[in-house]
């Protein structure tokens, strides 16, 4: 049976893998298209004969070449494969990065000597990225997200791992598998459904449905010991092309989180502090941004200090800024400091409580400054100071982490890494009351430390911009 099965392919559709490389492969093709569009256009308006060499050796300088890398990067974002599944989402990043490249570039053409840049080849530029992105993003929504492209998905274990990721897969639209079903050797769940996926069978019918339903994926959501007769199997198929991923790998993929409650102790050793220890190079480059980013963030604090500082005195009076003991990199205390958008005394009674999302404790300038992320402004000072870094998991009290840590598996580890202003944790959940929502927060911080990169980070700046754009803060 094992011999007939194995001559069969596995992969009659689309990884996620796959699908990424389609979208980049894509974007890049966009990108060097509206760089010959943005010459050609160029070369005109100069009244040149067409693209010639001496258009080549006059015109254009070395870093117009590389604009599609700019582009590239500004696309980041959405080679999240639900994102990039979204046509709103689609539309909202592609405009953001138009209107931040524009903004980058006004603001270089304005400081640079008069004539040194080509208004017009830049223009044409991001036009052309701009209108040819969306309607290659809408040919991917459009061809890709269907559900013939999705990779016929088996889930290894009915249990409480497997039932979550069942779940969240169904919970996602569009789908990002075409789940088949469960197999489990439990005897009473065969024949059942879990969030409407079938348990097809026990451990000792893997050939049989993997051929039935064209399996192209496994994952493994067994927490206890696996029958040695389907782990061998499950090896022998993966060296024929069946993919086999473990559940905490698809949750991490799907949600861009850790999953706390269903990971034992042995994988924070395992896993993560192998991993949560990045480069020299990165902790070098990264630290060089924060301080570049600093002094830029400091700049701008200093300009709207003044008209800040007399909306907060005329709405609640003094003190204009609030001080506050945090915990910062390996557990150091720091003082952070925020422009005040609270009432005078709002901890009278001594007892730590963060803020809530319709707190009454908040100002009106306070909601305003909340808001826009203007209240954080002066924290810019401790990026200098090298308390905090631009991106970075929430600073928070000691007070707090020490009762959280009791009900939350692992909120320690947040501290392995620097604070930041803004965060993976701050960009996608934002405010968090006890501990099942805390525990929310943890996952995306975990995930941020686990997988911080210079691109990760230059994803979550961008998109709190557009946080900030929008008023979307709270």
């Amino acid at each position: 049976m094992a011999e007939q099965f194995f001559r069969s392919p596995f992969q009659s559709r689309l990884s996620s893998k796959e699908r990424k490389i389609i979208l980049f492969l894509g974007d890049l093709l966009v990108t060097i298209l509206a760089l010959v569009i943005s010459l050609i256009t160029w070369a005109k308006g100069d009244d040149w004969l067409g693209l010639s060499p001496e258009f080549f050796a006059e015109r254009p300088e070395n870093w117009f070449y590389f604009l599609p890398i700019l582009w590239l990067l500004l696309m980041a974002p959405i080679y999240d494969l639900h994102r990039a599944s979204s046509v709103q989402i689609t539309l909202n990043f592609i405009l953001i990065a138009s209107l931040l490249a524009g903004t980058l570039y006004l603001t270089i053409f304005f400081v640079a000597p008069p004539k040194a840049l080509p208004r017009r080849g830049v223009a044409s530029f991001l036009i052309s990225c701009a209108v040819l992105s969306i309607l290659w993003r809408l040919f991917y929504i459009r061809k890709f997200t269907l559900p013939k492209y999705l990779i016929n998905t088996l889930i290894v274990g009915a249990g409480k791992a497997g039932c979550r990721i069942a779940e969240i897969i169904r919970g996602i639209d569009p789908s990002p598998f075409s789940v088949a079903g469960f197999i489990d050797d439990d005897p009473e769940k065969i024949g059942k459904e879990f969030f409407g996926y079938p348990v097809l069978g026990d451990s000792n019918s893997f050939y049989k449905i993997v051929e039935e339903y064209q399996i192209g994926q496994v994952i493994m959501a067994i927490s206890n010991r696996m029958n040695p007769e389907l782990f061998d199997a499950l090896t022998m198929a993966e060296e024929k092309g069946l993919i086999v991923k473990t559940m905490p790998n698809v949750y991490e993929e799907l949600l861009k989180r850790i999953p706390v409650y269903l990971l034992g102790t042995d994988w924070m050793v395992r896993d993560f502090y192998d991993q949560a220890h990045a480069s020299i190079f990165f902790e070098i480059t990264k630290r060089l941004i924060d301080i570049f980013g600093g002094f830029i963030g400091t700049v701008f604090f200093a300009i709207l200090f003044p008209f800040i500082s007399i909306a907060i005195l005329i709405d609640s009076g003094r003190p204009i800024f609030y001080s506050q003991e945090r915990l910062g990199l390996w557990g150091t205390p720091f003082n952070i400091l925020k422009f005040r958008t609270m009432v005078q005394d709002a901890e009278a009674d001594g007892i730590p409580r963060p803020a809530s999302y319709e707190d009454n404790r908040i100002t009106r300038v306070g909601h305003f400054l909340r808001k826009s992320h203007l209240d954080e402004m002066p924290q810019f000072l401790n990026v200098l100071r090298g308390d905090l870094s631009l991106v970075g998991p929430r600073a928070e009290r000691k007070e707090i982490i020490e009762e959280l840590q009791k009900e939350i598996p692992f909120y320690r580890g947040r501290l392995l890494v620097r604070p930041g202003i803004t965060g993976w944790a701050q960009i996608n959940y934002g405010y968090a009351a006890g501990a099942e929502q805390n525990a929310i927060k943890l996952e995306y911080d975990l995930y941020y430390i686990k997988n911080r990169n210079l691109l990760l980070d230059f994803s979550i700046l961008l998109q709190t911009f557009k946080t900030i754009f929008g008023l979307k803060g709270r």
